[in-house]
Order: C-alpha cells, then structure tokens, then sequence
C-alpha cells in the first residue's frame, strides 16, 4: 500500500479516547464529573467559560498611554555643523543627508544648540531651537524660516 496523506493514522492505542461523561451507564457517579448545578455543569461550555474572568482579562492586552504617529525630528547640533561646514555654506536636509548627520530627509530636521559655531551658515528648511538660532546669528549666520 502506498504512502500517502490519507492512509497515514496514528498507532494503535497510542491515542487515548476523550472521556465522554453523561452519556448513559458508563458515565461516573451523580453528576457526571460536572459537579452540581452552574454554566459549568450544563452543555455546550466552551474554552472561555471554563477560563474565567481573571484569566480572560489577563489575556486581553491593555492599551495604555498614547504613541504619536508623528516622527521625532533628527537631531543635529551646531558643534557638528561647525566642524562639516566652511564659512558662508548653506545648510538644508538635503545637504546635511549628504555630508552623512541625518538619516533621510523624509524626517525632519533640527538643529539644536550643543557645541560652539565660529562660521557663518545660512540654515534652511530645518527647524531650530531658540538657543542654536541665537548662536548662529551670533556667528553671522542666517536662519530662514520654513
């Protein structure tokens, strides 16, 4: 006989045979294993029931807290921009992609104020802090705003 899907079965005796209480004579005892009366006891209980309520809670996952779909923008402080740049230079995601401080320029960009800047840039289509802005323009750079 061929080996195939169909033909295959388990060995004899090596599957033990689901225990089927209340059904005539055979069963065991009074109340069949199902104990008195309850959801428990009647037919057609399923796996939640049998769980319970503590472990059907512990088992569903809880949403907590809120995550935004927004990207955080990609860091870049002035100290880098400094020793990347030479005087007069312009700065936009593009470029900053190219010299290798950002990622992609599909996330945005900001440049914040860690460091010390000596040259003159002119800073476009990237956000900037407050302090970096101040540092900056203090060199003789320029910040176009978007």
């Amino acid at each position: 006989m061929p080996l195939t899907l169909h033909s295959i079965q388990p060995q004899r005796g090596s599957q033990k045979s689901k225990k089927r209480i209340g059904r005539g004579l055979g069963s065991t005892g009074r109340y069949s294993g199902r104990g008195t009366k309850g959801q428990k006891a009647r037919s057609g209980v399923s796996g939640l029931q049998k769980l319970g309520i503590r472990q059907i809670m512990l088992a569903t996952p809880k949403n907590r807290g809120f995550k935004s779909k927004r990207p955080k923008a990609q860091p870049v402080n002035v100290n880098e921009l400094a020793r990347e740049f030479k005087a007069g230079a312009k700065v936009s995601p593009e470029i900053l992609l190219k010299k290798g401080l950002i990622e992609s320029t599909s996330i945005p960009v900001k440049i914040l104020a860690k460091g010390a800047i000596s040259i003159s840039i002119t800073v476009t289509d990237c956000a900037v802090s407050d302090a970096a802005k101040k540092k900056i323009e203090e060199a003789g750079g320029t910040v176009v705003a978007r």
